[in-house]
């Protein structure tokens, strides 16, 4: 049995949740629960996967020959059952996963994590998601933490950022050393060993070759400047911004992975 096979298997063995729902949704059309369904099957079947963006609305009435309106009420509806994410200005984004896709990812015999297991597995959704809650808590307790040897550490992993013009592999890699010296300077063995993880999971090749996109001469001038902020709240030990300074460099990095992927 070929991919497309087990995929088709796959999809027609999962029964969509309204259809067990006690709830008949009589207000709902068929028309909407039919395309629902249709897009339904194509998540289960790892078309849409977790975490990606499904196409545009327009898009979607193109390929199902509906109105956009009823594409609109499909999407509410799959939303309504946690199938899928809205984000404002960013698009719908697959939620639904089946249970069995996450047991066991990344876990060897000895209890070791297998960094490559967990990169082919986890979606940039999950990523965005594991960013947003670690770094900002990293920076706030790594601006009350970091020693001047820290501090030192730091700048100079800064200069050379900010000496790159248009090498996007160099910089995504000092990066990477960037944010570890300011996990590192939190002083915590538990969050550097969580840290380190993801620091690991993100110099896999199918990230690496992700960001490396995103990184034109133009957005690598941006983030130069978002990086020196950031230093300069650390130094100062100014909690508020710094940890400011992460939140926007994180939201402005997760924009351009979306629309940067294949």
């Amino acid at each position: 049995m070929d991919t497309t096979e087990r995929a088709i298997e796959r999809s027609s063995s999962v029964i969509p949740p309204w259809e067990t729902d006690p709830a008949s949704h009589p207000l709902v059309k068929q028309s909407v629960k039919s395309i629902a369904t249709q897009i339904f099957n194509r998540i289960v079947s790892g078309e849409y996967s977790f975490g990606t963006r499904i196409p545009a609305e327009r898009e979607l009435a193109d390929t199902f020959g509906e109105s956009r309106a009823t594409i609109r009420q499909a999407l509410d509806f799959l939303e309504t059952y946690g199938a899928v994410a809205r984000r404002a200005g960013s698009g719908t984004f697959v939620a639904y996963r089946r249970t069995e896709a996450t047991s066991q990812v990344g876990a060897e015999p000895h209890g070791y994590l297998n960094i490559s297991a967990i990169a082919e597995t986890i979606s940039p959704f999950e990523m965005n998601v594991a960013e947003s809650i670690l770094e900002p808590e990293i920076v706030r307790l790594a601006t009350i933490y970091m020693s001047v040897r820290d501090l030192t550490k730091l700048e100079q992993h800064l200069a050379q950022l900010e000496a790159i013009v248009t090498d996007a592999a160099e910089f995504a890699e000092l990066e990477k050393q960037f944010m570890m010296t300011i996990c590192e300077g939190t002083h915590n063995s538990l969050i550097v060993a969580m840290y380190r993880i993801m620091h690991e999971v993100r110099r896999q090749p199918q990230w690496c070759a992700n960001k490396k996109r995103t990184l034109t001469p133009m957005r690598i001038r941006e983030a130069q400047r978002a990086l020196r902020s950031l230093y300069t709240a650390l130094e100062r030990r100014d909690v508020d911004t710094a940890v400011e300074c992460m939140r926007l460099y994180i939201s402005s990095t997760q924009e351009d992975m979306i629309y940067a992927s294949p």
